[in-house]
Order: structure tokens, then sequence, then C-alpha cells
């Protein structure tokens, strides 16, 4: 296959999970999210859309550069692993309005996110740099979910 086709669907497939999960976002559940008091620090909704687009690009980029060096497939799976899970926080949180199940994902999320870094490193350190924002993110993530949980209870 050819470098620039698999970066475009490297980068193709992640923007297009963006796209689906920034969908769940719109109506009624933006609605929800508005209602909910925030825990301190959280940013204001209109920067999440951007905020997301470019963790998602940086992502496909990153698999790309390991993709054209691997020798292993472990590395893109745990890639795919990380952006399965991804893919399911937004529904958890918007969709099921569910701040624990959030939680739970962003908890199996990070290590995984963790794991892929290492895996990227070994092969890439600028995939693995590429990769550090999506991580830094998912901590804060982590204490905006828990933030939720605690002053939103039932």
């Amino acid at each position: 296959m050819s470098p620039v086709l698999a970066l475009i669907g490297f980068v193709g497939l992640c923007l297009l999970v963006c796209a689906a999960d920034v969908a769940l976002v719109s109506g009624p559940e933006r609605g929800w999210y508005l209602s909910l008091t925030p825990p301190p620090g959280t940013p204001p909704a209109w920067l999440f859309g951007p905020l997301w687009a470019s963790l998602y690009l940086l992502m496909g980029v990153a698999v790309w550069l390991v993709w054209k060096r691997a020798v292993s497939p472990h590395p893109l799976r745990l890639w795919g692993w990380q952006l399965a899970l991804s893919s399911l926080w937004i529904p958890a949180f918007f969709a099921l309005r569910s701040e624990l199940l959030a939680v739970a994902v962003v908890l199996v999320l990070i290590p995984v996110l963790a794991l892929t870094l290492r895996s990227f490193r070994r092969i890439s350190r600028t995939a693995a740099y590429l990769v550090v924002p999506y991580l830094t993110w998912s901590l804060y993530a982590l204490y905006l979910n828990a933030g939720f949980c605690w002053l939103n209870p039932g």
C-alpha cells in the first residue's frame, strides 16, 4: 500500500471516529451536559470539538509513522484498542449520560494509551511524542469525569 494512502486512511479513520462522536454531542445531549455542575478547570464547551479533532489527527499520524516501520502487529493492535476505547467515551458520557461509565472507560483507556506510547517509542520517538497530548488529555479527562460524578450525583 502507498504510504500516502495509508496516511490518508489512518487519519481518515481517526477523524471518522471523531465525527461520529461529535454527532452524538449535538442536540439534547449538549443541553444535558450544559445543565451539569462542572468541576473547576472545565474548559469551555466550544473548545472540545477542535481539541478532539486535533488529538485524533495526531493519533492518525502517529500510527502511520509506526505502520511504516513496524515489524510486529502488536503496536498497531494496541493503537486499535485505544481507538476503540476512545470511541466509547463519548457514547458512555453523552448518549448514555453515565459519568461513572465514562470514568470506567478512561480508567481502561489510560493504561492502554501508556502501553501504546511505550510500544510506539520503540519504533518512532516522533510517534510516541504525538501520543503524549492524548495521554495527557486522558488524565485530565479522568479528573473532569470524576468531578462530574462527584458534583452531579444521581
